[in-house]
């Protein structure tokens, strides 16, 4: 049975929110800004990211029982949406990230708007974290799933800091390539994470052996 410790919880938001998928947002709106207007756009965006991922890892029992949410319905549905997010990713698709021809004057409103969904505020990255959260009951396992998630995206700001000046230039194929192999692993913790709920409500699942 899959059991989320320091290591998995780091994994999955590497795979989830991690450089992959960040710098693929980034260099999206790197032809239109200045390396300086990157880095100033990574630093306020990973700040708010991280707070939110803060907040969200040690408020995750008062969330669900605000929404009347059991353990085993959220490791159901994070399990299903993992999973279906990380086959997308696999075949290529980005989901979160629509085409919108229209741009704010402010060129780091703007940014922040293109951010939101795919990295400052992502649905999965709140699904990932409310999971892990609540694997365990004690506030040392909140501060670990918190520092994990904070450790992910200060590599994501270090990633889009150093590579800014040369995201112009540099082609999506590698970063398309190592996202698709970052999907495989994503799947897999999709399943383990709804087979867990299953267990959780009672469901009896025979293992290999």
């Amino acid at each position: 049975m899959f059991v989320f410790n320091l290591s998995s919880a780091f994994i999955t938001f590497f795979a989830v929110v991690g450089p992959p998928k960040v710098l693929l947002s980034f260099a999206r709106l790197a032809p239109t800004r200045t390396t300086r207007e990157l880095r100033r756009l990574a630093a306020w965006s990973t700040v708010v990211s991280a707070v939110i991922g803060l907040v969200l890892g040690f408020s995750a029992d008062e969330v669900t029982t605000l929404f009347h949410i059991s353990d085993q319905s959220l490791q159901l549905a994070g399990g299903t949406i993992f999973f279906i997010y990380a086959v997308a990713l696999v075949f290529g698709v980005h989901l979160g990230e629509g085409e919108d021809d229209e741009h704010l004057p402010n060129p780091m409103l703007d940014g922040f708007r293109e951010l939101l969904l795919p990295y400052i505020a992502s649905p999965l990255a709140v699904s990932a974290v409310l999971v892990a959260s609540l694997t365990k009951d004690d506030w040392g396992w909140r501060t670990t799933v918190a520092g994990a998630y904070v450790a992910v995206v200060m590599i994501n700001y270090v990633a889009v800091a150093l590579l800014a000046p040369l995201m112009r230039r540099t082609h999506r194929t590698s970063l398309e390539v190592l996202s698709r192999l970052l999907g495989l692993l994503l799947a897999a913790v999709g399943v383990e994470l709804f087979l867990n709920g299953l267990a959780g409500l009672g469901v009896h699942i025979a293992e290999g052996h």
